[in-house]
């Protein structure tokens, strides 16, 4: 997996900040997650190609997560887009962005699907042979989601210093990636895990957009490689973080603490404050290994 932060910041674009859009590369497919206003701008600056996302993920309807769409969705359409694009998003997402469409007479030449959310459990929204998305129930002043991104476990792979050994022929080379046994003409039987490598751990990527302190979230992020959370405020504004139902980074930092989670990427910060570095420290005073998102900004996960 591949993070890819275009923009990070809460409320209105700065010349020098955006607001949230970040692209998610699951084994070679990527994955737009929210798209703020000025997000196709970013999608040139990081150099992503246009044409390769087909999935587009916004978790609520506030201006500062999706103003960007209908403007990236124009601009497919002055590319030459032909390819499917999927959006999933709140219900009044199809409403929103058809109405523009229509009122501006610039109907796509490709086909727009829209997949409208409202249940407040979590669930799967997207599933394909190499990744699966779920809901992420999030609570703040509309219905929020964040999103949860799942590998698949990859086929085994071949040990072929040891498969030769055993002599056996190519033809049998794809039942053992399966998982099958082999027997050999004289009957002995060759578990598969003498001839065969375990597959990497699948990595799982949580994205908790827009709200309050929320421990209901733990179980669906139990243990995930990587948690990004909102961290609009810090300790000194808590009460602004629950008036206008935002997080601190410190209750960012607590959230990923008792989800066990294995590192914590934060964001959405309040432009209020000068340095960002501030959100780091104090989440690390509850929880060791936080990093910082920040507009261009690339995670290996």
């Amino acid at each position: 997996m591949k993070l890819t932060i275009l923009g990070c910041y809460a409320a209105t674009p700065r010349t020098f900040t955006n607001p949230t859009a970040q692209v998610l590369e699951v084994k070679n497919r990527l994955f737009l997650i929210d798209c703020g206003e000025g997000t196709q701008v970013q999608l040139r600056k990081n150099k992503i190609k246009f044409s390769k996302i087909n999935h587009i993920f916004i978790s609520h309807l506030h201006g500062d997560h999706f103003f960007g769409l209908i403007g990236l969705i124009s601009t497919f359409s002055l590319l030459g887009r032909t390819t499917d694009l999927h959006i999933y998003g709140p219900k009044g997402i199809k409403e929103i962005s058809l109405l523009q469409l229509k009122l501006s007479n610039s109907w796509t030449n490709y086909n727009l699907f829209f997949h409208e959310l409202e249940s407040k459990e979590s669930v799967v929204i997207f599933e394909d042979d190499k990744v699966v998305v779920k809901t992420i129930p999030l609570q703040h002043r509309v219905y929020t989601n964040g999103f949860l991104f799942e590998e698949k476990i990859d086929k085994r792979k071949l040990n072929v210093t040891a498969v030769e050994s055993y002599s056996i022929d190519t033809c049998f080379y794809q039942n053992i990636k399966n998982g099958k046994d082999i027997t050999l003409e004289n009957g002995e039987i060759i578990s598969n895990g003498k001839l065969t490598f375990d597959p990497e751990p699948p990595m799982r990527y949580a994205f908790c957009s827009d709200t309050v302190y929320n421990e209901a979230v733990i179980p669906v992020i139990d243990g995930v490689d990587v948690l990004y959370h909102e961290s609009t405020f810090l300790e000194s504004e808590k009460k602004l973080a629950g008036k206008t139902m935002h997080s601190t980074a410190i209750e960012a930092a607590t959230i990923a603490k008792k989800a066990n989670v294995k590192k914590l990427i934060l964001g959405h910060y309040s432009t209020r404050y000068e340095l960002i570095d501030y959100f780091q420290k104090e989440a690390q005073t509850v929880f060791e290994n936080v990093l910082l998102g920040d507009d261009g900004k690339s995670f290996d996960l």
